[in-house]
């Protein structure tokens, strides 16, 4: 990725982190995709902590599955996040796609994580 990408992308993300946090005092759904694999956690930016995270280079994952990076996965990843949440008590979260579009691996996972009870 050449330095001119890079800094667009580091724009869009910040652009986007700026009007997520705005007025917003609720955990962040943060998700972040490589070609292999895709992650998610659930942060807490008052407290600056990551409270859950998961991902397809977990255990649990790489035992049924062999590639983390299609949209099988992410629904997967999504799901499993979703739970852990809930599990946790928490049941609302903001969604920060970072500098990706909402398409894709990406939505997948998002719409996976609503379908199993988060909301955002």
């Amino acid at each position: 990725m050449s330095i001119k990408f890079k800094k667009r992308d580091d724009k869009r993300k910040k652009r986007n982190r700026f009007n997520l946090k705005k007025g917003n005092s609720r955990l962040r759904l943060s998700v972040y995709r490589s070609n292999q694999n895709i992650y998610a956690q659930v942060i807490d930016d008052n407290e600056g902590k990551t409270l859950l995270a998961a991902s397809t280079m977990d255990k649990e994952f790489r035992s049924k599955k062999k590639f983390g990076g299609n949209m099988l996965a992410a629904e997967e990843i999504g799901n499993s996040i979703a739970k852990l949440a809930l599990k946790a008590g928490v049941k609302e979260v903001v969604f920060d796609r970072g500098s990706y579009i909402y398409h894709g691996r990406v939505k997948a996972l998002a719409e996976s994580a609503r379908k199993s009870g988060l909301v955002f």
